[in-house]
């Protein structure tokens, strides 16, 4: 099978379970709505959630997998599985010490943190804060085991299997949504439940990786070398890498910490908002670059640039694809469908309409937001860590100007399209810069062209439909039918990708 028709297979797998954990998560959130709406106890879950949530990106998700992969596929091609897993379990080794001194840092002095990343809760709510910083406690100790979870990923991917490690989110959705019910029924407090769901669903996450992990001749129990070549290239990588690959999740912690100075519930439409734009980008924008790393770390060598620059404009190719048209349909739709999914019980009229209205601050980052992960993969396979931590820094810096002028004039909106400005920023810059690797690699063609036409129709076609109130929304998937049949008849490549991969599968489960 050809490096390209690889990374479109791995990614619809990954994107398929990613897709049943979206729709877990909307049920998630749709309860979570309807019990805490946008009140005090839904900006102090919120909050405390962020902590844990913005270290597994950067040093579990983001860094971790970034510098692990290349490095355990090239010890794992060069020395065999034997000194790979090593290297597995001396990773393991460190995050529990280095998270684990933290945790304990945060279960002795939970108000500090909060301070760091709601000031304004300090400020003008203190009861609020207080609320905050006791579930912060709850949550933190979640980080230890999804750092696990994510150490998991990282060696099943490099062998070659993406369908566990996508589905383990779906633990922590399932676990949320019991937490949710059980506080409803029993009269209870629902953030601290919700708190401790946290927690329970970090170990259920963990437990789901091991079946697949021993199948694959893995054992946590074995040799250990924390001072090892491996573990000290890593160790190299992360360290700039921490930045690099985490920069949406710092523009959000940010942007907590100013939308705490802003009117009560600012907090939450930020989070709602992001949850539904999390859906295109977690289904195919992040799974495209889990399934293009290990590919990239495999063509990094010289001779194989030509390659290496193929599967990067592939990569993008089919991200851009799916994310234009998602862009287009979330910004069209955003007011139904924000009413549709959490317009009910706590949750008011005014929080539907400050939530529409940040989402549509957020999809039109939303192209940007999906291209970073694969861009950046592209420089970690490469070795070059420092342009992806200077375009970081850049964009962060465009990011703070930006959301604090923002959000004196048009308030948390003003923050949600600040991190969409700072995401155009750092992909210009990585784009850019990585001319100097691969020379002329990535050109505006007609492929993009007209997914970028289809996109702007499909945006005035579901604008348009709005007319019709609630039932618009019936209305999706047939424009999901026609931007894919419209992309197969005016043969855009990436559509004839998608639509090989999923006859071949659908071809292979018939026979």
């Amino acid at each position: 099978m050809s490096t390209n028709r690889t990374i479109a297979k791995n990614a619809s797998i990954v994107s398929g379970a990613t897709m049943l954990s979206r729709v877990l998560g909307l049920v998630r959130d749709l309860i979570m709505a309807y019990a805490l709406g946008a009140s005090v106890l839904a900006d102090a879950f919120f909050v405390a959630f962020r902590v844990p949530n913005l270290l597994r990106s950067l040093f579990a998700e983001g860094s971790l997998t970034m510098a692990f992969v290349p490095t355990f596929v090239k010890i794992r091609q060069s020395e065999g599985d034997t000194a790979a897993f090593t290297l597995a379990r001396s990773i393991q080794f460190w995050l529990l010490i280095i998270l684990g001194l933290l945790t304990i840092f945060v279960l002795l002095f939970p108000k500090a943190v909060t301070l760091l990343i709601a000031s304004g809760f300090a400020a003008k709510r203190p009861e609020l804060f207080e609320l905050t910083a006791s579930l912060v406690q709850i949550c933190f100790p979640y980080i230890l085991f999804i750092s696990g979870v994510a150490l998991c990923m990282g060696i099943l991917n490099s062998m070659g299997h993406f369908l566990i490690p996508a589905l383990a989110p779906c633990i922590l959705n399932i676990v949320l949504i019991a937490a949710s019910l059980l506080a409803i029924n029993v009269g209870g407090n629902v953030a601290v439940y919700l708190a401790w769901g946290v927690l329970v669903a970090g170990i259920g996450q963990w437990l789901l990786q091991q079946p697949m992990l021993r199948s694959k001749g893995f054992s946590w129990v074995g040799p250990v070398e924390p001072t090892g070549p491996g573990v000290r290239r890593i160790g190299t990588l992360m360290l700039p890498t921490i930045l690099g690959s985490a920069v949406y999740q710092i523009n959000i912690l940010i942007s907590t910490g100013m939308a705490s100075f802003l009117p009560e519930g600012s907090v939450s439409y930020l989070y709602y908002a992001d949850r539904l734009f999390q859906f295109p980008l977690g289904v195919f924008g992040v799974a495209v670059g889990v399934a293009t790393l290990p590919s990239l770390s495999l063509l990094a060598a010289p001779e194989k640039r030509a390659e290496f620059k193929d599967t990067l404009a592939t990569s993008l190719g089919l991200t851009l694809f799916v994310n234009l048209p998602a862009a287009a349909g979330l910004a069209g739709l955003s007011l139904p469908l924000v009413d549709l999914l959490f317009g009910r019980g706590a949750f008011s009229d005014a929080a539907v309409h400050g939530t529409a209205m940040a989402l549509l601050g957020y999809v039109i980052g939303l192209p940007a937001f999906s291209s970073v992960r694969s861009l950046a993969s592209a420089y970690y396979a490469l070795g070059d860590t420092r342009t992806p931590v200077r375009a970081a820094v850049g964009s962060l810096c465009v990011f703070v100007v930006a959301g604090y002028s923002g959000m004196q004039v048009l308030g948390h909106v003003g923050l949600a399209l600040a991190s969409s400005v700072s995401a155009w920023f750092n992909v210009v810059l990585l784009g850019f810069f990585l001319r100097r690797h691969c020379g002329a690699w990535f050109r505006l063609n007609r492929d993009l062209a007209i997914s970028f036409f289809l996109s702007l129709v499909l945006l005035a076609g579901c604008w348009l439909s709005t007319r019709l109130g609630p039932v618009c929304l019936l209305f999706i998937p047939v424009w999901v039918a026609l931007y894919m049949g419209a992309g197969l008849l005016l043969n855009v490549s990436q559509a004839r990708l998608f639509a090989d991969v999923l006859g071949r599968r659908l071809w292979r489960k018939r026979a």
